[in-house]
């Protein structure tokens, strides 16, 4: 019994693909922040071209 928990205790197999998760989890929550903000950005600059097109056509 000893030896099974001496032998899970020093089994690193899995330990890599913790790692790996980790990153990925980084990863996507940094392109979710950054989304987020090039969304808004996005935005406010179709609101801009849109006012001025409007008052474009609007001295037509």
């Amino acid at each position: 019994m000893w030896k099974l928990f001496k032998n899970l205790r020093q089994d690193e197999s899995g330990q890599d693909l913790i790692e790996y998760a980790l990153v990925a989890a980084l990863i996507a929550l940094g392109a979710v922040v950054s989304m987020k903000t090039v969304s808004t950005a996005i935005g406010a600059a179709f609101t801009t071209i849109g006012t001025q097109l409007s008052g474009a056509l609007a001295g037509l």
